[in-house]
């Protein structure tokens, strides 16, 4: 898929909160390409298929959500486990619990090594151990809500804070009634 097209694609994606014009699709695209988001996103599609690549591109249409304690959708805002439960819940028909632990407890652990797009990881950022939670795009960035006055957005989980509040990688699977699995 091209760039353009992917971008498209995205403004559609995110035309649920707000309605796409000419000038928001240029600064949608400038901003994306500043960041290097296309260019992971075309690898990713080609790395990825079926309903990973699709909740990758689905949660980068709410790209500037804001921030919402408790938030679960995008017309009031999301927070950190809303935002994931909403992004599953929208692409593969799966809801998940929730809370981060909750989603933690309820998907299968994985070495940080073998994540892939669509994998959740997870932070101790409020003293607790699974107190953040975020999709992985690939190449070490993720896209999480993240706090309060902030908006969605993507991170690398190189930066010396993610890196040290890192706490686990999940891979949501679901068994036939299309629940989610905790494979332990």
């Amino acid at each position: 898929m091209s760039t353009r097209a992917l971008l498209v694609l995205l403004c559609l994606v995110g035309s649920v909160h707000a309605a796409p014009n000419t000038q928001a699709a240029d600064d949608i695209e400038r901003y994306l390409t500043d960041r290097g988001v296309l260019a992971q996103m075309d690898q990713i599609r080609q790395k990825v298929g079926g309903k990973a690549s699709e909740l990758v591109v689905n949660a980068m249409g709410f790209l500037g959500v804001p921030y919402r304690r408790g938030g679960t959708d995008a017309d009031t805002g999301f927070d950190c486990s809303g935002f994931v439960r909403s992004m599953y819940e929208q692409t593969v028909g799966l809801v998940l619990p929730r809370r981060a632990r909750d989603q933690a407890a309820a998907t299968e652990k994985i070495d940080k090594q073998d994540l892939q797009p669509g994998d959740l990881v997870f932070f101790n950022t409020m003293k607790q151990t699974f107190s953040h939670v975020g999709i992985y795009l690939g190449d070490n960035k993720f896209i999480h809500s993240p706090k309060p006055g902030q908006q969605v957005r993507i991170d690398d989980m190189r930066q010396a804070y993610w890196q040290h509040r890192f706490s686990g990688a999940r891979r949501v699977q679901a068994n036939e009634n299309n629940e989610p699995t905790s494979g332990r």
